[in-house]
């Protein structure tokens, strides 16, 4: 448990770290970031024809209404969490690598509908947007990354026993 647990908080501290620097925000993030945008955009498009993206920011053409996909708005810090906790487990890369996939895409699908239910919420209430937006979703995305790594966690296959000498 105590390895985990420093294994938890040197991937936490250097990823997070990372993250801050401004070549891995430029290079990574950004990019990153603006691709979630057209993605919302395009899923939006499906059944409604006027919302557009320019780089992070989601805009209706209809009434003007837009939001900005931010930091901590892209779920970034959920995948963070979630990779940090994975790799410190005593497990195989393989169930590693294939737990963070799984993970990756569960905390990304539920972050679209976090930003296009917010696009949605900030034209019909402003209070209801910032709600859902400061308290619910960020809750949800965290519980994501959590429910995440407990599957994760029963879908190992149990641990050889240890031998002990005589």
């Amino acid at each position: 448990m105590l390895r985990f647990t420093v294994l938890f908080c040197v991937f936490l501290a250097v990823l997070f770290g990372l993250e801050l620097l401004r070549p891995v925000d430029e290079h990574v993030i950004v990019p990153f970031t603006t691709v979630l945008a057209k993605i919302c955009t395009t899923l939006i498009s499906a059944f409604d024809s006027d919302a557009v993206s320019v780089g992070k920011v989601i805009r209706s053409t209809a009434n003007g209404f837009a939001v900005s996909i931010e930091r901590g708005c892209n779920g970034i810090e959920a995948v963070i969490i979630l990779f940090a906790a994975i790799f410190a487990f005593p497990a195989s890369l393989k169930h590693k690598l294939a737990g963070f996939a799984v993970g990756f895409v569960a905390i990304q699908g539920l972050n679209l509908v976090r930003i296009i239910s917010l696009f949605y919420l900030g034209q019909w209430s402003m209070t209801w947007f910032e709600w859902f937006h400061l308290y619910l979703w960020q809750a949800l995305i965290i519980i994501d990354a959590l429910v995440v790594w407990l599957l994760w966690l029963r879908w190992l296959p149990p641990s050889a026993p240890v031998a002990r000498p005589a």
